[in-house]
C-alpha cells in the first residue's frame, strides 16, 4: 500500500502483507465489483470466496475512488487489504477454524 494507507489499523505487519502479496502473485480475481459497485451480494461472494481461499483477488470495475472503494470493501468483508494493484484488491482473512497459509513471524 502506500503512504496515505498509514491512518488504517492492521493487524498484519508489513513483512506479513508482503508475504501474502507474493502469494497473490500468481492468483486470478474470484470476485467482480461491477457498475453497480459494492452491493450486498458482492459482499457475501468475498465473504464467501474468503472462507474457501483466506487469499482472494478482487476486480474493481472503473471505480470513482479505488483506495476508498477497497477499504470498504475490506472492511464490509471483515478482512484485510493487503495490497490494491491498479483495479485489483488483495483481501486476506484468516481461516479461525482451518487456516491455509501460515503467515512468517518475527
Amino acid at each position: 500500500m502506500t503512504q496515505d494507507d498509514k491512518g488504517s489499523e492492521s493487524l498484519l505487519a508489513g513483512y506479513q502483507r508482503k508475504y501474502l502479496r507474493a502469494i497473490a502473485h500468481p492468483l486470478k480475481p474470484v470476485v467482480q465489483v461491477g457498475q453497480s459497485g459494492i452491493t450486498g451480494s458482492v459482499v457475501k461472494a468475498v465473504v464467501s470466496a474468503l472462507e474457501d481461499h483466506e487469499l482472494i483477488k478482487v476486480r474493481l470495475q472503473r471505480p470513482e475512488d479505488k483506495k476508498t472503494s477497497a477499504r470498504e470493501l475490506a472492511q464490509k468483508a471483515r478482512a484485510e487489504l493487503v495490497g490494491l494493484v491498479g483495479h485489483t484488491v488483495i483481501l486476506y482473512r484468516r481461516n479461525p477454524d482451518e487456516p491455509k497459509i501460515q503467515l512468517p513471524s518475527r
